[in-house]
């Protein structure tokens, strides 16, 4: 469990391990960041928490890491705390009250801190424009942007991008490249073999300790590829056709690999059921997902490393697959079953 320090005396909440040494009694401590900006401190900028994976308190109940992970999701980029509430059959009140007594803050507050954290990271990551760096963090406007980092990080985003350190700017041959930062322990060896045990032919492929797929993003074509950053996080390198909403794919990333201490995932709910069908009825499921793949998914030429198709959606499936894989299909376009990660 990572612990973050807050000294009540400067205001400032560091991450463990930094090396400041206030006086005990002036500390206070948080298990999340999102919790001590909450609380008024600023994050340190020696040792920068922001640019590290926190997790949940683990005796928080489940109906809490529900709604954390439907904020994670981007429920509250185009809902409110009421809307929130209501897909977990909870009032918005009662939602803030489970939030404050358990976290130490309420859903809107997480969910600005997590996009502020991830905004943070562009701007010390990559050379994208502050308006690409807004949308890409799931904000609204610029103007909200701007009085959201004013409100974390007391300073604007372009002061921000100033102080970044020279050692930060990460340079990559197309694409965009940033840092994701994991647990403690996290097994990125392991978890390559985990990948690589159960990769759909044509959508995802293993190399060298690289780990890439094919996305596809409000119809266009991605490209995702992770390999090892270092001791505390991964690197990804992604080729999208825009980055507006890149924290939803970042996070989906996330899901996928357990960076966050919880289980590793399927990219998406779809696939799963679709392989879990398939599981059902015998044979190589790994196979027969790419003769899917082959048959319906959209082709993606000239990206090497085994790659030549994307995972084929809901809408193509319900109309050109098998009976079983289509009634599942067409059940799930028609809204008439619901995924959730």
């Amino acid at each position: 469990m990572t612990t973050f320090s807050a000294v009540i005396t400067t205001g400032i909440y560091c991450r463990p391990g930094c090396g400041a040494r206030p006086n005990a009694e002036n500390v206070r401590t948080f298990e999340l960041a999102a919790a001590a900006e909450a609380a008024g401190f600023r994050a340190c900028l020696r040792c920068r928490p922001y640019r590290i994976a926190g997790d949940l308190p683990w005796d928080a109940p489940e109906l809490v890491c529900q709604a954390v992970q439907l904020i994670i999701a981007g429920e509250l980029d185009i809902g409110s705390e009421a809307d929130l509430g209501a897909r977990l059959g909870l009032s918005a009140r009662h939602l803030r009250r489970l939030f404050h007594e358990h976290l130490g803050l309420t859903p809107d507050q997480l969910a600005r801190s997590r996009r502020a954290h991830f905004a943070r990271r562009l701007l010390d990551d990559t050379d994208l424009t502050i308006a690409d760096i807004a949308f890409a963090s799931g904000f609204g406007s610029l103007r909200q942007f701007n009085r959201a980092m004013q409100e974390v990080f007391r300073d604007s985003p372009q002061l921000l991008r100033q102080r970044r350190r020279k050692a930060d700017r990460l340079v990559a041959d197309g694409g965009l490249t940033m840092r994701l930062p994991h647990v403690s322990g996290y097994d990125w060896p392991q978890a390559v073999k985990t990948l690589a045990t159960r990769a759909i032919p044509g959508v995802e492929s293993v190399e060298d300790g690289v780990y890439r797929r094919t996305i596809t993003l409000d119809g266009g074509p991605g490209l995702l590829e992770i390999r090892d950053g270092g001791s505390d996080h991964l690197l990804l390198q992604a080729h999208l056709p825009y980055w507006e909403g890149l924290i939803h794919v970042v996070d989906r990333v996330r899901l996928m690999l357990g960076l966050d201490g919880t289980a590793p995932r399927a990219w998406a709910p779809f696939e799963a059921g679709v392989a879990d069908l398939l599981r059902r009825d015998g044979g190589d499921t790994r196979a027969r997902m790419g003769e899917l793949v082959r048959a319906h998914g959209p082709a993606r030429p000239g990206l090497g490393h085994g790659l030549t198709h994307a995972f084929p959606d809901a809408e193509t499936l319900a109309a050109a697959a098998d009976p079983v894989i289509g009634a599942f299909a067409k059940a799930v376009a028609a809204g008439d079953i619901h995924l959730n990660d």
